[in-house]
């Protein structure tokens, strides 16, 4: 099957090489930390999709023969810029997936920020300014009404899951197993006695993502907790740079912080990992769903951006047809083959194949 795009992209590519002009890659990733103000009134969540946890022996396209078949993309043949920006904790699956793009064989230049799902939002919706939007929540009633008066509909891909790890310093020998109330409990008292009269007599140091953050919003939305209180307790360091998070709990005793499971696979020399209800974030765990901090991955586009820039949609093409080849080695977990295929048969109808 061939893509429209596909041939306008070979056009350009004709006329480049007739220009004799050399192509330079360059792949601009830029994470921005500043929080974009916003006016609207924190709304209420959208409901997310069931059925997104994989399935034992469901994870591949060689185990799933039925799995809808994406037009093929020859990344050398895809020309024009791209502005992706959101999630922290989809930010190193895009970051592997646009690596992968690069190496074979796109020139063109991808900005690619880590910003947060809230923010990440509003350049979508208000500013207009992105062609894909990472998330690690799906997106609020208010967030597409924002899409929608600047005439974008949002299109959900979910891309894969994420176990959401609480992380301790790793000479904490008195905690090891918490418990949902206990954890709600840590992250809003002053000190660790204060919970457990057996536990130090020390200030409780948490590292936390920050207001906008898709993590912050899952993490208190399974704690059945406000926001404001999280945010607001003492000796608390919000911040949207996972990686500022996990230095702090690493270089403090009394620390707990949490963030996306790929940042502690990338650093569980330096961190220990809690288990929840005496659950530890792992594949089995999360593939059962019997781990308390299991979501879903997306990311979200246009059908209109995708038919004006060919580029956006033979990213999202490639996105979909590679992305479970890289994510376990990323950290996350695939969608199950239900999932994946519903996906495909979303962007085919996107771009009217």
């Amino acid at each position: 099957m061939i893509l429209r795009y596909k041939t306008i992209a070979f056009i350009v590519v004709t006329l480049a090489l007739m220009a004799c002009d050399e192509t330079l890659v360059r792949v601009e990733r830029e994470r921005q930390y500043q929080i974009i103000n916003s006016k609207f009134k924190e709304p209420q969540f959208v409901d997310p999709l069931p059925e997104f946890v994989s399935s034992p022996n469901t994870n591949s396209e060689e185990t799933n023969p039925q799995l809808t078949q994406l037009p093929e993309i020859d990344p050398l043949t895809v020309e024009g810029d791209m502005n992706i920006a959101g999630s922290s904790t989809v930010f190193p699956l895009s970051e592997a997936m646009y690596d992968r793009f690069v190496e074979d064989g796109y020139t063109g230049t991808i900005k690619l920020s880590s910003i947060g799902s809230g923010s990440g939002f509003r350049l979508f919706c208000q500013a207009g300014e992105t062609d894909i939007s990472n998330a690690s929540r799906p997106i609020k009633d208010t967030e597409i009404a924002a899409c929608q008066d600047i005439d974008r509909q949002p299109i959900q891909f979910r891309v894969g899951i994420d176990a959401l790890a609480v992380v301790v310093h790793p000479e904490n020998e008195f905690l090891n197993d918490v418990t949902k109330e206990e954890l709600r409990t840590i992250f809003t008292a002053e000190r660790w006695s204060d919970i457990n009269p057996d536990w130090p007599d020390e200030n409780i140091i948490r590292f936390i993502p920050d207001v906008d953050s898709g993590t912050l919003d899952f993490f208190v939305e399974e704690l059945e907790e406000e926001k404001e209180t999280l945010i607001t307790a003492p000796d608390t360091q919000a911040n949207a740079d996972d990686e500022i998070l996990l230095r702090g709990v690493a270089q403090n005793p009394y620390a707990i912080g949490f963030f996306g499971y790929a940042y502690y696979q990338s650093n569980r020399d330096s961190l220990k990992s809690l288990a929840i209800e005496g659950i530890q974030p792992s594949q089995t765990a999360v593939e059962n769903g019997t781990y308390l901090f299991s979501r879903p991955l997306f990311i979200y586009s246009d059908a209109k951006i995708m038919q004006e820039k060919p580029q956006v949609a033979a990213f999202i093409n490639y996105f979909l047809t590679h992305v479970n080849e890289e994510i376990r080695t990323v950290g996350y977990f695939p969608a199950n083959a239900r999932v994946a295929n519903s996906e495909r048969v979303k962007f085919l109808q996107a771009i009217g194949e």
